[in-house]
This record gives C-alpha cells, structure tokens and sequence, in this order.
C-alpha cells in the first residue's frame, strides 16, 4: 500500500518549524565525556553519536525506499542465513516488520550484518536505522548507545556443557575453561557469578559466534555460556547435539529488543509501536490469514488498531498495521514460526508468552 506524500510533507514542514524554534536534538555523549567501562571500572571516552539526519530518519528511510537494519546472519532461529542465502529468524522478522510499516513492503530492507562490537558504532554512527540482533538492554546502553525500544525476547544466560561430564551446577565447572564471546553482557556476568561464589574459571573469549561455538564443539573449552536461547539454537548446529546439555541455572535477565539511533523521537515511536501493535494483534486475535476480514470488526479496539480512526500521529498511512501483520503475522505468529513448535528449538513462550497468559508481552494501549 502507498505511503502518503503528505506525511513526507508533514515531517519537512516540523522539522523547519523545530529548526526555527532553536530546538536541538536529543543529548549524545560527546568525545570528552568518559565513563566507567563495565570491565575494568576505569574511565574511557565514549564516542560521539551522530546527528539525526536532516528531515527526519523516516523521510530519509522513505526517500531511500528501504530500511537499513543491523542484524546477526549467524544465530539459528533469530537471525541467520538460510541454505538460499536469504535472512530469516524472530529478529528478521521484526526487521521486515517495520519495513512493511514505513515503506508497505517487508522486503525492502538492507540487512546489514554486525557483530557484537560492531553494534554500538553502526547504532552510534546514524549507519543503521535499527539495530535487531540479539541486543541487551542495560543502563549503560541505553545512555551511551542509543533508544531501546519495547522488549521482543525476554532471555537469561545459561551455561553448556557435554552431558558425559555429568556436570549439573555452575560449582561443578570449578577449573574449567568456558568459551564466551567478546563484547557482550555474557562476558561480563559469567565474571560476575563466578567471582561471586568463588568459582575459579579461564575464560576464553572469541569474536564472533561462530569461533565460539566452533571452540567448544571442537572441545578447546569445557563449557560455553551465552543466552540460554542462544545457546539451545547454536546446539543444533554442534557435530552431536544430543551429546550437551544446557544447566537450568539461569545467571541473569537478559532483556532483547531493537535499538534506534539517539536524536529522532518520532522515528523512535515508530519503532516502539510496530512491537506493540504485534503484541496487541496477537492479543485480540488478528492473524496474517484474517487480518484483511478484521478490517471491518465490531470490536472497536481491533478497528482502531487497523486503522479506523486514521494517523495517529506517527507519520504513517492509517493501515500500516494491516500491512504490517499481511506481511508477518503477528507477535505469536513469529515467534512459533521462528522458534515454536515444528522448529528445531521447539522454545516454550515462558515470559514471551502474553500478559494475560502469565508472560510478559503486554502492549500500551492503540488510541
């Protein structure tokens, strides 16, 4: 469906009557400011993130006619390249999700593959529109890197070991050396309960996914700890899956969701709201395969979330949640057809599940 001009109209217009009340973007971090690192407690410049563009990232966005979105290309069921190449997974989804919003058309994304280092720059820079790939939200992110939007994932890190180790608790691994990935939350809490109970460990650290997993498949480590999603997808790809076992120790909350670069509220929204009308889709029981009857219903709540009302202020056409729930389904939608049932990870909803089913998933009301 096409995008309005007059909502292009409208942002150029708002953006010279802003330019012209002197108003100034949203505070970044500037080169000389320093804060604690997470690892060593010393003070290190943080970089300077970069301005909004001119006019507004969803002008720039709908000028481009696609959606830049940072990504993994190598985390089974999230994110990652299928045997034709093609980028699919829960992250993906929601990548194409907020393509179909803005631009009517999920397809029109660059996916821009990042590993965990390359986040904050990508983000910081302006180089992406959104960051979706397996991020966790924390105070010192949220400050210093840029927007988190609405949680997609609720995740806590886990730990990995072989089952003929018969290894059942994290005392267990007293000694062992445990393969973690650099640059992540993962590194810094395995330091932390370990150091808090006394355990001694050697951390191996590795860049990217696949030399972590590949380390311990291949036995350099003992053990390897990440996200316990993370760790349950990457087990499929192990020479044996059934030989590892995942501990049921869950070491830390791990909060998942997309992050927009800092300066453009309205773009921040956007994204904002594309996650909260897929909850609030799978909550009143608007599918892919009925959302084009549902247009009409009695129920005043799904026709306003379709569009009934008109522009709710973000700059979009009215029916952009059809278009985006025509092109993937709502939130339960993606998630069983990324990691549900009939996958190989087969992952219960457990605090993905909605609010009124005892998860978390609960969307700020569409009016």
């Amino acid at each position: 469906m096409h995008r309005s001009t007059l909502s292009i109209i409208g942002i150029l217009v708002l953006t010279l009557v802003v330019a012209a009340c002197g108003e100034t973007t949203a505070p970044t971090a500037t080169a000389d400011e320093s804060q604690p690192t997470e690892t060593t407690g010393e003070a290190t410049p943080q970089p300077t993130a970069a301005p909004a563009p001119e006019g507004g990232r969803l002008a720039q966005v709908i000028e481009r006619d696609s959606l830049v979105c940072g990504t993994n290309e190598g985390l089974p069921g999230f994110g990652f390249l299928d045997e034709n190449g093609e980028n699919v997974g829960f992250d993906i989804d929601f990548c194409r999700a907020i393509a179909a919003a803005v631009l009517g058309d999920p397809t029109k994304v660059e996916f821009r593959p990042l590993d965990a280092d390359g986040r904050q720059p990508a983000i910081l820079s302006g180089e992406i529109d959104v960051l979706i790939r397996n991020t966790t939200w924390t105070v010192t992110r949220d400050a210093t890197w840029g927007l988190f939007a609405p949680t997609t994932f609720y995740d806590g890190q886990g730990m990995m070991v072989r089952a003929a180790d018969g290894i059942t608790t994290l005392e267990d691994l007293a000694g062992a050396t445990i393969c973690v990935q650099t640059g992540t939350t993962t590194e810094l809490n395995l330091a932390d309960v370990f150091n808090a109970r006394g355990i001694d460990f050697t951390p191996q650290p590795f860049g990217d996914d696949t030399q972590t997993y590949d380390a311990y498949d291949e036995e350099s480590c003992d053990a390897v700890t990440s996200d316990r999603s993370q760790l349950l997808a990457q087990r499929t790809a192990l020479s044996n899956p059934d030989d590892h076992v995942i501990l049921e120790e869950v070491m830390s909350k791990e909060p998942l969701g997309p992050v927009v670069p800092f300066g453009d509220d309205n773009w921040f929204n956007i994204v904002k709201w594309v996650v909260f009308a897929l909850i609030e889709a799978e909550e009143q029981g608007v599918t892919q395969d009925n959302v084009a009857e549902m247009v009409s219903s009695d129920n005043p709540v799904v026709a306003r979330l379709l569009g009934s009302e008109g522009d709710k202020g973000l700059g979009l056409s009215p029916d952009w949640v059809v278009d985006v729930i025509t092109a993937v389904g709502n939130y339960g939608e993606i998630y069983d057809r990324n990691l549900g049932p009939g996958t190989p990870f087969e992952l219960e909803r457990g605090p993905n599940a909605l609010w009124t089913e005892g998860g978390l998933m609960y969307a700020m009301p569409y009016r």
